[in-house]
Formats: structure tokens, sequence, C-alpha cells
């Protein structure tokens, strides 16, 4: 037990140091090829928190428990959304969003987790070829991002600004800070649970709330440290990239390898709530080009509803 404490403890060192680090690199990126602040955080920031989510899944498709990965991305967007965007929303709304860079990320999302939600409704499972197309959509939603970050140009006095930074150096950080977000997060949620074990809690309840807000802490540090720095866009973009690679690598590498099959309440509850907490979200922004204090209320309020009925 001591061990585990001390483990925990470890994991939330690295965490809290990474996110720091990995928040400024990216703003570093951002600035240096004037590209907005929310296409970075979508993009290169998403891939690095989302890394302890593609592991998880990918180990337990390998493991033959492949049917652990559809809840934990979808559990890990309910969390990213209601969670840490809702916390991140309601102690710092966000103004001025660029909404174009928003706009097809948000239309991309809805299309494939409504027609995800309809084959899992039909056929109950998601099969190799359905894993296959998601990562081909993976694929193209990388080309789409890469080819419209030219066209969703930054601020040029912050490009000037920038002028010193090395983009090789600012990139070796970001692989460095994903790393130790990575670990981090791997020694929180394995501690956690065992501490957990340890007090008593139901295994079913450790798997709803520890193993999605533990795989989910990265984009939770990232977030908190925009904030802090005055980058509140960067953990915007986060989340919603980290929700779009939930999808598309979380479910779709564990699907291809060996299938997936789904629970009646992952497409008939999970599915539809992580629709629900993505348009509080992003429907606001959408139409006002900012957020406001009583979107992340009611963000909040969501998941404060969802871990109660999870532990019920």
């Amino acid at each position: 037990m001591v061990q585990a404490v001390i483990l925990f403890l470890v994991g939330l060192a690295l965490i809290c140091l990474g996110g720091d680090r990995l928040v400024d690199a990216a703003v570093a990126i951002a600035r240096k090829l004037g590209i907005p602040q929310i296409v970075v955080g979508a993009t290169i920031v998403s891939i690095g928190t989302t890394l302890p989510e593609v592991l998880v899944s990918t180990t337990a498709a390998f493991n033959g428990s492949a049917a652990i990965s559809a809840g934990n991305a979808l559990g890990s967007i309910i969390c990213n959304t209601a969670l840490i965007a809702g916390l991140s929303q309601t102690i710092k709304p966000s103004k001025q969003v660029e909404a174009a860079s928003l706009t097809w990320r948000s239309i991309f999302f809805f299309a494939v987790l409504v027609s995800m939600n309809v084959i899992g409704l039909i056929t109950g499972a998601f099969g190799r070829p359905v894993g296959v197309a998601l990562i081909l959509l993976f694929v193209l939603y990388a080309v789409l991002s890469i080819k419209r970050a030219s066209v969703e140009g930054g601020d040029e006095e912050e490009k000037e600004d920038a002028a010193e930074v090395s983009i090789p150096k600012e990139l070796l950080k970001l692989v460095v800070c994903a790393v130790m977000l990575f670990v981090g997060a791997n020694l929180l949620v394995d501690n956690g649970i065992l501490i957990a074990q340890a007090i008593g809690v139901p295994e079913r309840v450790i798997a709803v709330t520890f193993i999605a807000l533990g795989t989910s802490l990265p984009e939770l540090m990232t977030s908190v440290m925009s904030l802090v720095k005055g980058y509140g866009n960067v953990g915007l973009g986060n989340v919603i990239g980290a929700n779009i690679l939930n999808i598309l690598l979380v479910i779709g590498i564990p699907s291809a390898i060996a299938g997936i099959p789904l629970e009646r309440s992952t497409v008939t509850v999970d599915m539809p709530l992580a629709a629900l907490v993505m348009l509080v979200l992003l429907v606001p922004i959408l139409i006002r080009k900012k957020s406001s204090r009583i979107q992340g209320i009611a963000l909040l309020c969501i998941y404060a509803v969802y871990c109660v009925a999870s532990f019920v």
C-alpha cells in the first residue's frame, strides 16, 4: 500500500511537469509557424496526450480483452469534454476562438460518431473492417489538419516574436513531455486501482472512473497549464483533437486487431452521452465564437450525474 501511494505521487509529479513543459513547447511551435494555438492543440498536443488511451486499448486487444477499448475511448471522451473542458470553461471561458478550425473538426467528429453508433446498434460489434476504416480516417484527418494549417494562419506579431525558436528542439520537448505524461498516467492508473481495491471500491466503479479519468489526466493537466499560462485555446483544441483520436485510434486499432464486441449500454448510453456533451461544448462556441461559464457549469453537472449513475 505504501509503495502504491509513493508511485501514485510520482505519477502525479510526472504529469504535472510534463503538462507544464508540453504547453510551452506547443505554444512556441504555434508562434514560430504562425499557426493558431487551437490548431496545434487539436493536432500535435492531442496526439501526445491521447497516448495512454491508445496503449491501454491496444494492449487490451492483444491480451484478448478488446471489449474494454470502446468503454475506455467513450469514457475518455465524456471525461475530456464534461469534466476537463467543463472545468476549464467554468474557470476561464475561451474568447476569440478560431471557429473555422473547429467547424470542420466538429463535422468530422459527429459524422464518425453517428456512423459508428448506427453500426453498433445494427451489428452489436466493431469488426476488423470498421477498425481499418477508422485508421484510414485517421490518415485523412492528419492530412486535412496539415493542409488546413496553412489556411488557418496565426498572428504575424506572434510569428515575429518567435524568431529565435528552434522547431527541432521544441518538437523534441514535445516528445519527451508526451512520454512523461504517458508514464505518469500509467503510474497513476495502476497504483490508483491498487489503492482503490485496498479500500474496497468495486471493480466496475474502478473501471468506469479510475481508468477513464486516469488516461485523461494528460488532457486535464494540459488544459490546466494552458489556463495558468494564458493559452486557453491550446487546452480547448487539445480536448477536441483528443476526442477525435479516441474514436479513430483508441477504437480503431483494437477493432482492426481483434474486433470489439459491444455492450448494449455502450451504444444506447455512452455514445449518445458523448455526442450530447460535445454538442453542449461546441454549438455555442461555433455560433458566438466564444464560450461561457454556463456551458462549463452545465458540462460539470452532466459529469457529476454520470459518475453518480455509474456508482449506483
